[in-house]
């Protein structure tokens, strides 16, 4: 198989590779090399039959073919060389026609070898010319024989010498004939082969790119929705703390005024930090992509943590807080995606909570997962709104108190959660309230999730 490997190596040198040379000039190139070949045989075979003549055109030949080759092949001149050869191969053979018993000698079998070759190496518009001229050299040499026959002689010493050029002749013509015919299947085949690759190439590349930008189209709109909420959400907050402050120092305000634009100015300003840390925070998770660090943790230290932050927003609107968590459950799931998980549920059941209601925290196991669940008895859900949760298309909203809201809060959460090997889904019903359900594994394996 090597060695195999290292003639083809050898020959492509010869003959020269595809990055070199187009198709016709590398079957000139063969047809050179394998006519040496023959020629280098004929030219003593002729002489030692009785044929010094025919010997001495086949060496003519033998040279000029050589120098073709030299020319075509290491002086990239293939366009000249092969037009010289199709001139030189017929006027060659022409003589060769009178010096070789003409009909009795293989000559017209050389013609026919040179129209093949001459079909195989020429351009396209030079080929269908020496067709015909070739066909028209034969007939006429034939045809002049035919009335003229002493002026072509009977060659051959004897007959067994005429037997031994036919047959070779014969064997050469049919040597370079199939190797002509077969490098030509051979180069075609590669060449569709080749073409075939690279239209699959081309297709496999095109569907990358199509899926490309079918993720740039999504990125982008995800990127002018992130844009459209810091432009809206921010600016809201802030033009309220502007217009606070601008009420502090340029009228003169009693206690009692001050003191309610003060906590209107912290409202404000908190809410204000709330939206900046869940845009931080799902834009940290769309850049660097989301990776959790699970680890064992007690639901109930976990939770009283975030309790611990939201129940000065409960107190503020009166609303009763319903904590009923086993402080024996443990979950599966990494401390700090979880802590902004329950303060997203939590702070939004207590903002769409009216004053007076209530918001309760529940736990419950099923199989090898727990479920929390965060219940109020707020404004609910609309319908449309519904569709729409878990995404980018979602509304910022309004609280019970006016507390600004924004369409982050619930995409991040369901995105922490599908890291966690966890999922969370809801029921609401419109003025009745909302209940949101959260299910974290309780042991370090992922779960298999249902739709």
């Amino acid at each position: 198989m090597r060695s195999e490997s290292k003639l083809y190596n050898f020959w492509i040198k010869l003959s020269g590779s595809s990055d070199e040379f187009p198709l016709n000039a590398r079957i000139f190139h063969s047809v050179c090399l394998i006519s040496l070949a023959a020629l280098i045989y004929n030219v003593p075979f002729n002489y030692i039959i009785g044929l010094p003549k025919v010997a001495f055109i086949s060496f003519l030949v033998l040279v000029a073919v050589a120098v073709l080759y030299y020319n075509s092949r290491f002086r990239h001149r293939f366009g000249i060389s092969i037009l010289i050869a199709d001139i030189v191969g017929l006027l060659l053979f022409t003589v060769n026609y009178f010096l070789n018993s003409g009909l009795r000698g293989p000559t017209d079998l050389y013609f026919l070898l040179l129209l093949l070759l001459s079909i195989g190496i020429s351009p396209a518009k030079q080929y269908k010319i020496w067709i015909p001229v070739n066909i028209s050299v034969v007939l006429a040499l034939n045809v002049f024989e035919y009335y003229y026959p002493e002026t072509v002689p009977y060659t051959y010493v004897n007959r067994f010498a005429m037997l031994v050029d036919q047959m070779s002749s014969y064997v050469v013509v049919a040597i370079l004939a199939y190797i002509c015919t077969d490098y030509i299947r051979r180069s075609y085949e590669n060449e569709r082969r080749s073409a075939v690759e690279k239209s699959l190439f081309i297709a496999e590349k095109n569907q990358q790119i199509l899926k490309q930008n079918v993720e740039l189209e999504r990125i982008n709109a995800e990127k002018n929705k992130l844009m459209s909420i810091v432009a809206h959400d921010v600016r809201g907050p802030l033009a309220s703390i502007q217009s606070f402050l601008e009420l502090l120092t340029e009228y003169d305000l009693d206690e009692t005024e001050r003191q309610g634009i003060k906590r209107e100015l912290l409202n404000a300003t908190n809410d204000t930090m709330a939206l900046l840390s869940k845009l931080l925070n799902w834009s940290k998770s769309q850049l660097n992509g989301v990776s959790a660090q699970n680890e064992a943790l007690n639901l109930d230290e976990l939770l009283n943590s975030t309790l611990s932050l939201e129940k000065s927003s409960a107190i503020r609107k009166d609303i009763k807080l319903n904590y009923a968590i086993d402080p024996s459950i443990e979950i599966f799931a990494d401390r700090d995606m979880m802590q902004v998980v329950f303060r997203n549920l939590i702070g939004n059941a207590i903002k769409f909570t009216p004053e007076g209601g209530q918001v309760s925290i529940e736990s419950e196991i099923s199989g090898n997962e727990c479920i929390i669940t965060v219940r109020d008895n707020g404004i609910g859900i609309s319908p449309d709104k519904q569709a729409v949760l878990f995404s980018l298309n979602v509304q910022s909203t309004y609280g019970t108190k006016n507390e600004k809201g924004v369409g982050l809060g619930l995409l991040l959460t369901q995105e922490f959660l599908a890291a966690q090997n966890g999922k969370i889904w809801f029921e609401s019903t419109p003025s009745e309230g909302t209940s949101f359900f959260v299910s974290v594994p309780r042991h370090g394996y992922s779960l298999i999730k249902n739709d």
